[in-house]
């Protein structure tokens, strides 16, 4: 039992278990920060020139007995690209602030054309020994 309680201890400390849960704590504050800014700023602010903030009921087509409600996906999509542009002006207020630029990751090309050329100085410098 002991054996099983050192190991299990080992297990949590080995993984930052902390920290990672201290993200997924912070994670699902702000998920529920942005959230509440699109339902209560922005998708008002889309209801201006439509008169509803949720387009669920206004576009809808009747097909026999279907229903094709292109609204609800309207709505979801909206809401979407807000978050989406919340979440992307935040980053860039962050990297501003942190000093730190959003880099794009380097093409593949680029990282086979590292790795040869870090072989080939490998090659020579063995070749010279």
């Amino acid at each position: 039992m002991r054996k099983l309680l050192s190991e299990f201890k080992d297990f949590i400390n080995k993984g930052n278990l902390l920290a990672i849960a201290i993200g997924f704590v912070v994670g699902g504050a702000f998920s529920a920060l942005v959230s509440a800014l699109v339902e209560n700023i922005i998708m008002p602010l889309v209801a201006i020139p439509f008169g509803k903030p949720q387009f669920d009921d206004v576009l809808i087509l009747h097909l026999n007995d279907a229903e094709i409600r292109f609204g609800a996906f309207l709505t979801v999509a909206v809401t979407f690209v807000s978050i989406a542009f919340v979440l992307f002006l935040l980053l860039k207020a962050y990297n501003k602030a942190t000093g730190t630029p959003a880099e794009a990751p380097p093409s593949e090309m680029a990282v086979l054309v590292a790795i040869r050329d870090e072989l080939r100085a490998i090659r020579e410098q063995n070749e010279t020994k």
